[in-house]
């Protein structure tokens, strides 16, 4: 073999070892700590404390979610579809004013509701529709998460008969608080992916139901902080 050929091969090595080096920095990127810190965000520092301050125990977890569940592609709406779903809602926020608990186990129940829809696993499957939405939701699943804990914390001081602090109902300002907090997830649910078809009416509803803060403005009047009236 001549020298000018096995200077070749050693060249053409060289390419291919290159290359796969930058593959593999790559991959690390995307999937390593800085890619699921981009892709998880809030749920990335959670992750983090539940662990205890273990960043690569919690980077395991999450590269696991996104193993398990990042291949899952969204099931896009029907325009009426999404009208109902966007009807639904607004009639839970009107519910707040008179029944702030009752309003929340609704929104917890829709939300639900909405996200076995776009086909993740579904309301009976709670802990892996969570975990579904933390990988393609990331930045507003806590909300879901609060509704669920409330709603869930109302029926069992209910079903407490001693009156003990322990198991009080949450407050007003708490139900409003998380009611927000999951309206943010349900918009993102309900947000048309690129290239879904839309009605006129849904595409004007959900810009006015995005136009809000947390503390109560510029939302639908019948979420308005309840004001006395005046005798």
């Amino acid at each position: 073999m001549s020298t000018g050929v096995i200077i070749a091969l050693i060249v053409i090595v060289a390419v291919v070892v290159a290359v796969v080096a930058v593959l593999a920095v790559r991959a690390r990127g995307s999937h390593g700590g800085g890619g699921l810190k981009r892709r998880f965000g809030p749920e990335y520092d959670r992750a983090v404390a539940r662990h205890d301050g273990d960043v690569q125990a919690a980077e395991r977890e999450l590269a696991a979610l996104v193993e398990r569940h990042g291949g899952l592609r969204e099931r896009p709406l029907e325009p009426a579809e999404r009208e109902r779903y966007e009807a639904r809602w607004t009639a839970t926020q009107e519910h707040f004013v008179d029944s702030p608990r009752e309003a929340v186990a609704e929104a917890d129940r829709l939300v639900a509701e909405l996200a076995g829809a776009r086909g993740f696993p579904d309301a009976g499957q709670y802990e892996e529709q969570v975990a579904a939405l933390s990988v393609h939701h990331a930045r507003h699943v806590q909300g879901y998460r609060s509704v669920h804990r409330l709603a869930g914390a109302q029926g069992k001081a209910d079903g407490r008969a001693d009156g003990s602090s322990e198991a009080a109902a949450p407050g007003t300002e708490d139900l409003r608080g998380a009611l927000l907090e999951a309206r943010a997830l349900f918009e993102d649910l309900l947000a048309p992916a690129r290239g879904e078809l839309t009605s006129k009416k849904t595409e004007t509803s959900t810009t006015a139901t995005a136009r809000h803060d947390d503390h109560g403005r510029h939302l639908p009047r019948a979420f308005q902080r309840h004001q006395p009236k005046e005798s």
